[in-house]
């Protein structure tokens, strides 16, 4: 993807992480269109991309949203509706079709730390933390839903230029310096640096095809 003016489709962008996200993206030149359900939000965010309303578990003009875009990047995540319903992976089996009708190839999608990389599973004590701590916070539809994305396209869209970054993200606090990809091993960082390293990772051709986690360079 070219690294400079291309028209990037947020979905997530008035998120924690996706507000950094979009305005890095605006800062660096990018042209910016992004999906929100609250038309509040697109008077209170400071950048100025193109708004669009609607939601992924609403009836969208998929035409309308993908026309004249270079790159998708999806930071979406809603605990309660995805504790009974895949929502995430029903809007991406509507998506990758629309985006190859469009032409469109690069797709960065969010999951979070404790989403196993299709077909790996998660290490013994992460799987474990995951069917406690993450359990008891409510979160385990959220990484269901994260981990059937990652599986349909794995299988089904390797025609996609499409990276998963497994985020673990904890705060809102300031930087606290540059986060690198790894296969194994994560950082907890602030939705800052995880929308720097999004940023970052859109453009890295060596990503396609992985689901890696991130942890902070030393």
């Amino acid at each position: 993807m070219q690294s400079s003016r291309s028209k990037i489709l947020v979905l997530g962008a008035t998120g924690r992480t996706g507000r950094h996200f979009m305005s890095l993206a605006l800062e660096k030149g990018h042209t910016v269109r992004a999906l929100t359900r609250d038309a509040s939000k697109m008077e209170q965010a400071k950048a100025n991309p193109q708004w669009v309303q609607g939601s992924i578990t609403e009836e969208l003009d998929m035409d309308a949203l993908l026309h004249g875009i270079d790159a998708v990047v999806i930071m979406l995540g809603d605990a309660k509706k995805q504790q009974e319903q895949t929502i995430n992976t029903l809007f991406m089996q509507k998506l990758i079709p629309a985006m190859r009708k469009h032409g469109v190839r690069r797709l960065l999608y969010q999951a979070g730390g404790f989403t196993a990389p299709y077909p790996r599973r998660l290490p013994v004590v992460t799987w474990i933390l995951k069917n406690t701590v993450v359990r008891r916070a409510g979160l385990l539809g959220q990484h269901r839903d994260n981990e059937a994305v990652i599986e349909y396209l794995t299988r089904e869209a390797q025609d996609i230029d499409w990276i998963v970054h497994r985020a673990c993200i904890v705060s809102d606090g300031l930087s606290k310096g540059a986060l690198q990809r790894h296969r194994t091993k994560f950082s907890l960082a602030t939705f800052e640096d995880c929308a720097a390293y999004n940023y970052m990772l859109l453009q890295n051709d060596s990503a396609i095809h992985t689901c890696d986690l991130s942890r902070y360079a030393k």
